[in-house]
């Protein structure tokens, strides 16, 4: 036949309009008992709805698959059903049917919400699907509730009521068999809707909770390599260990590096007291752009002179390598040792200060400290039992410590 995909569509929104023709006509020249537009109508609404099912098919048998094709169909999807719906309410209120209107205005809301919610979660990166009343069972109720609805008119009368003795209003009338399944759709399309959201909300937790743990491990492993550096570059003087009493903890034991205004952070462990501390580099009060953080020892386990790193240190193991963001905004940085984790070192708008930023259990900190607790291992392979780090929190200001478990 030579049709596109998005041709199909097209077609489909065509005869939805013409689906809300017909209920329009019947507003304005049927009257209330002749329901003969209802059912023409919803045989137009099946027909319809076959071109909204095949647009995808002939997509793929004829390898037309296209991105713009998808955001077409469901756009054009949309469309259609609010025009359908259009159609409806203007028959149902135009007739006096307030109630239905109602209702069928309310499951329009479900059905767009329905939608919604799946496109939403797909944009943030989370699939939704299933749940009562999707767009092709609202389709078919829709259209087979109608066609018999215009069917059993021709038999029983558009008129028909039904009352039941002692209840003073009809509890059943022709249109009912057109109107209640809306009033149905009413409650499941927003029940399905809300369902949908309540699946994100645990899809998106468990996705926060991987990529934490993601966070984390990235974390552990570029400090693990780094205590492997420390042991091949000659950071360690093997076999001095530090042994504290029960409820101390053994991080507040070890020296705080006297504190300069340049001062960005430092990085201890157990093996013994020797600090690799990291300053701002400025040179008479300017930032040096090429090499903005200095890094050096403070060697406390000999007699706490400040020592600078040995080329093997500065190359595979501490030295900080730093590329510019841009706009002038600050420095994204690694250690040499790895480039698995990245520390951002911006000037702050509160205090016109630098500080170095980093992110622990989705949390943003100033960096200060971070601790290595070694625990047993061999020279080559030692033993990490957690790493600490201690910073502010972005949020309150608060002092913060995580602990991360090995």
């Amino acid at each position: 036949m030579g049709l596109t995909p998005n041709g199909v569509t097209t077609i489909g929104l065509i005869l939805n309009i013409g689906v809300a023709v017909i209920f329009i006509i019947g507003a304005e020249e049927g009257n209330r008992g002749d329901l003969s537009y209802v059912g023409w109508a919803g045989a137009l609404i099946l027909f319809a709805g076959l071109f909204d099912m095949l647009d995808g098919q002939v997509a793929r048998l004829g390898n037309m698959a296209s991105a713009f094709g998808a955001m077409y169909d469901s756009v054009l999807d949309r469309y259609s059903e609010l025009i359908m719906f259009l159609g409806i309410c203007y028959y149902l209120v135009a007739h006096h049917y307030f109630l239905s209107s109602l209702f069928a205005f309310i499951t329009l809301i479900g059905s767009m919400m329905v939608s919604y919610t799946r496109a939403r979660a797909e944009g943030l990166g989370i699939a939704l699907k299933g749940g009562l009343m999707q767009r092709p069972e609202r389709v078919v109720v829709i259209g087979v509730t109608a066609m018999i609805c215009g069917i059993t008119a021709n038999f029983i009368g558009g008129d028909y009521k039904l009352y039941i003795k002692g209840i003073p209003f009809h509890v059943f009338e022709t249109i009912s068999i057109f109107t209640i399944p809306i009033s149905i759709m009413a409650v499941l399309t927003n029940i399905t809707a809300l369902r949908r959201l309540t699946d994100a909300k645990k899809a998106f937790e468990e996705k926060e909770r991987m990529e934490r743990k993601k966070t984390n491990t990235g974390v552990v492993k570029t400090l693990m390599f780094l205590i492997a550096c420390i042991f091949l570059a000659g950071g360690v003087v093997y076999g001095q260990h530090t042994s504290v009493g029960a409820g101390v903890n053994i991080m507040d034991t070890f020296p705080v590096p006297p504190g300069n205004p340049n001062q960005l952070f430092y990085l201890q462990r157990t093996s013994n007291k020797n600090t690799i501390v990291c300053d701002l580099n400025l040179n008479n009060g300017v930032l040096n752009k090429t090499q903005p953080v200095h890094v050096y020892w403070i060697r406390y386990s000999d007699q706490g002179q400040r020592q600078e790193l040995s080329y093997i240190q500065r190359t595979f193991a501490y030295g900080i390598q730093s590329t510019a963001l841009p706009g002038n905004d600050g420095y994204e940085m690694h250690f040499a040792g790895s480039k698995k984790h990245s520390f951002y070192l911006v000037k702050s708008a509160a205090d016109n200060k630098y500080n170095v930023y980093t992110t622990v259990n989705a949390k943003k900190i100033i960096l200060k400290r971070i601790f290595i607790k070694l625990n047993g291992g061999s020279f080559w392979m030692p033993k990490v039992e957690y790493v600490e780090i201690r910073g502010i929190d972005t949020v309150n200001g608060k002092e913060i410590t995580d602990r991360l478990k090995i």
